[in-house]
């Protein structure tokens, strides 16, 4: 059969007939677990369990069209860790062409065509008692109770909080569920269980028995849910069918009125740092903010924050002691509690929300009756367990404070010789958008790059000729145990590359980023303003075909923003060039290679050329163009600040891993 979405027809896995009952289609997925600590590793198509090879899975493949389901028997030979869900993702469909539409399907479901616009759902019903209906057609509300949740909100920090949450109890030997966003490549990073983000087989699977099940139910007064809150049914209907022992749920905007606040008995709650962002939803004032995230408190439910401004403070224990709810201040974990390790986030406000992650994790587990017999060797609360130093030390999140060393400019693809003549391209990419989160990440760029200035840049690995080295990014850091002399000579230059949403204010978010760098005697050397190739209105995936046609790309914000730039940095008034530019569809070229070099003496605003800053139309033109810098002079190293939009961040991750 076809579901038909706004005019398009696509097909659909199995028959919409069919409902989940304690398991998809009345079957439970997996067995009875013998230990609450069982770890289980997910799977997809390409490294199934090793007790099914591969002919078998194409020989249950061929049974049927759609999704066939294969259930263990508990006297079976195999000793399977789990009962195996067999996924025929519609064999008249390429794999990829299936997961493509899925997304066209996630796309038909934004509303708005840019971030800010109100427009509504329709319907009768308010958000979060259309959520619960959507949650009673899965049959998926009983079962949400049973998730076991860490609930958090805030304005900066949450996801770092959750998934340092995450890694803790998986390294405490649970299995996890973790729901965070936004996603930067791929929508399946939203969901992550144990550590990794869900198959695309798994992800169709129970993306399509949700489609299905809400499309069939679909009427006037109930409409189809929006992206955000599709996402988050599919998170709790991934979570249950997985049988995770935890539930990590981060917020997506606010708290009492969010998409995740259907969630009515978490086992604790967490308020992470609190600052002006989405104001436009939220309220000009911290108080009503406060307010907002103080909404996924439950009564009598214990909840953790960490130190906030007096008058967000003020608002979170008010709304603490109406509904009972014994509220605690974390401080900032010391380092010397990780016994020598390192936070595998980087950056000094990391610590705040590691010390919220752990007293998170201990309410989990002493409210669950974990803690006494999985620590009871431990000395009391002076020490963490191994467990917790494990799991802060190897949490992972892209996009926040990450390093990635350009693979074009340093690979093992390529020869020693090569390698001699090529520079050093260098991304920090930080989707800091909010004025404390890009202060935060100011800071660490500063002490990085500083780092990195005062030790050798990579080199390819090689066999012959160069000297091997091992790179550990640990908190951010590159640490080397080999080197090659020559790199000491490198030309290092600092250069950004910024973008930001319109509901942002760059006006705040630019002078912050300078000033702060500029304060630890850190300077760009070039700022390049360039638009994300995402788009606010389509769901796109890893794979997805990037759009190559920049004729028709309206650069005006672009050139407000360089507009902006050399005001704060340079005091140069660019209005009447800008405006020409714009006018007359600038940016068509690439700044030419001397650009890089020059300095703010070679600016002739009223020639027509700027030497600082340069607007380029698109972001593969903007990469190709520093690789090919460094391809071109092996003595230059381009350190290359990425930041003011996770899109921005998440399109450059997508183009350098290709």
């Amino acid at each position: 059969m076809d579901v038909e979405i706004q005019g398009l027809m696509f097909p659909a896995p199995f028959h919409t007939s069919t409902h989940l009952k304690g398991g998809i289609f009345g079957v439970p997925l997996f067995q009875k677990r013998e230990s609450q600590f069982s770890i289980r590793t997910p799977w997809g198509l390409s490294s199934p369990p090793a007790n099914v090879d591969t002919y078998s899975l194409r020989k249950i493949y061929s049974q049927e069209k759609g999704f066939t389901y294969r259930k263990m028997s508990s006297q079976s030979t195999e000793k399977p860790e789990s009962d195996v869900a067999i996924i025929d993702c519609m064999q008249d469909v390429p794999h990829s062409d299936s997961y493509e539409a899925a997304m066209k399907a996630l796309s038909s479901l934004i509303r708005q065509k840019k971030r800010g616009d109100q427009k509504t759902t329709g319907g009768k019903y308010g958000k979060l008692d259309r959520m619960r209906m959507y949650l009673k057609i899965l049959d998926l509300e009983e079962h949400v109770a049973g998730l076991k949740i860490i609930h958090v909100a805030g304005t900066k920090g949450k996801g770092s909080t959750c998934t340092f949450c995450e890694s803790i109890l998986r390294e405490s030997g649970f299995r996890t569920g973790l729901f965070t966003s936004p996603h930067l490549i791929d929508v399946r990073e939203r969901f992550r269980i144990n550590g990794v983000d869900i198959s695309e087989v798994k992800f169709l699977l129970y993306f399509w028995n949700c489609w299905n099940q809400l499309k069939e139910h679909e009427t006037e007064d109930l409409p189809m849910p929006p992206l955000f809150q599709f996402l988050t049914v599919l998170a709790f209907k991934i979570f249950v069918c997985e049988q995770v022992d935890v539930s990590i749920i981060e917020v997506g905007l606010g708290g009492r009125n969010d998409s995740t606040n259907v969630i009515e008995k978490p086992v604790v709650c967490g308020i992470t740092s609190l600052g002006m962002d989405h104001t436009e939803t939220l309220g000009n004032t911290i108080g009503q903010i406060a307010s907002h995230k103080a909404g996924i408190f439950k009564r009598q439910i214990p909840a953790f924050t960490v130190s906030q401004v007096s008058e967000a403070m003020d608002v979170l224990q008010e709304n603490a002691q109406e509904l009972m709810v014994p509220l605690k201040v974390v401080e900032p974990l010391e380092s010397k509690a990780l016994n020598g390790l390192k936070l595998s986030l980087s950056g000094d406000h990391q610590f705040s929300n590691a010390g919220l992650a752990v007293s998170l994790c201990k309410s989990w587990f002493q409210r669950t009756g974990n803690w006494e017999k999985l620590f009871q060797k431990d000395n009391g609360e002076a020490n963490l367990p191994e467990a917790f130093l494990r799991g802060l030390s190897t949490a992972h999140l892209s996009g926040r404070a990450q390093i990635v060393h350009d693979s074009s400019s340093s690979s093992s693809y390529i020869s020693s010789e090569v390698a001699e003549t090529l520079g050093d391209l260098i991304f920090y990419l930080d989707g800091a958008h909010s004025p404390e989160s890009i202060e935060a990440c100011a800071k660490w760029f500063s002490v990085v790059v500083k780092g990195n200035d005062q030790s050798p840049s990579l080199v390819s690995s090689s066999s012959h000729g160069i000297e091997s080295i091992n790179v550990v990014q640990q908190n951010g850091y590159m640490q080397h145990e080999k080197c090659n002399i020559q790199e000491f000579n490198k030309i290092s230059k600092k250069i950004l590359i910024f973008n930001c949403m319109e509901v942002r204010d760059p006006q705040i978010l630019l002078p912050q980023l300078v000033s702060t760098c500029a304060s630890s005697g850190t300077f760009f050397s070039k700022a390049i303003f360039v638009p994300s190739i995402s788009t606010y209105n389509k769901v796109t995936s890893g794979t997805s075909v990037i759009p190559s046609d920049i004729s028709s790309k309206d650069l005006s914000w672009q050139f407000g923003l360089q507009r902006l730039w050399e005001r704060i940095v340079h005091g140069i008034d660019t209005d009447s060039l800008l405006e020409k530019s714009t006018k007359m569809g600038g940016a068509e070229t690439l700044p030419r290679r001397e650009f890089l070099y020059e300095d703010a003496s070679n600016c002739s605003p009223s020639n027509g050329y700027l030497a600082c800053s340069a607007v380029i139309p698109s972001l593969p033109l903007t990469i190709k163009w520093l690789r090919d810098c460094v391809r071109e002079n092996p003595s230059l190293r381009l350190q290359v600040l990425v930041t003011g939009s996770l899109h921005l961040v998440g399109d450059v991750l997508k183009l350098i891993r290709r």
